[in-house]
């Protein structure tokens, strides 16, 4: 018996994240937080101002920020669309029965369409997130691509009809979170 066939869930672990572990977050974080949610490129001195703080306390905080892995990165979002890729595609993926998904999740990573991947629960495995320019280009992708993956058993091709206005989920999440913050803060309970 291969090691593919014998533990289905073998070797996940290293494809995928490991949880992190919360870090404490005061007021000012919260806002530094929100503020470069709605403009990355903000300067230093221009979140002092907004914060009534000097500048080095501000990078102070960017920098432990980023070294425990709140601030990831400062990239930009790119618009698929204007881009040449408008076609969205939700790929549902099912391995074979006993089959490792590592191998499955790794090829799928690889494939320069696919924007994300995730291991889920349910009646599915796999779902992964592709851009891609029209439908000669998705099937393409489909039959010569991903159905070639050894372990993938069966997919379902979701393409989008629509795709909403992204909201500004960073922003409103650390609004919500700095409005309990304010909360417990007003009430004497522990920030």
């Amino acid at each position: 018996m291969t090691e593919a066939v014998a533990a289905p869930l073998a070797g996940v672990a290293d494809v995928v994240a490991a949880p992190a572990r919360p870090v404490p977050l005061d007021l000012i974080d919260l806002e530094i937080l929100e503020l470069l949610s709605r403009d990355a490129r903000m300067s230093q001195r221009k979140l002092a101002r907004s914060l009534g703080i000097s500048p080095p306390a501000v990078g102070d905080r960017i920098t432990r920020l980023e070294r425990d892995g709140v601030i990831r990165s400062y990239t930009l979002e790119i618009g698929w669309q204007e881009a040449g890729f408008p076609v969205t595609v939700f790929l549902t993926i099912t391995a074979v029965q006993g089959y490792s998904l590592a191998p499955v999740i790794e090829a799928l990573r690889e494939l320069p369409e696919v924007t994300d991947v995730s291991l889920v629960t349910g009646g599915i495995d796999i779902l992964a997130r592709l851009v891609v320019r029209d439908h000669n280009h998705l099937r393409h992708l489909l039959l010569h691509r991903v159905w070639q993956i050894t372990g993938v058993q069966r997919t379902e091709t979701l393409v989008t009809l629509a795709e909403m206005q992204p909201k500004h989920f960073a922003v409103q999440l650390l609004e919500s979170v700095r409005g309990e913050f304010d909360v417990r803060v007003r009430h004497g309970g522990a920030a």
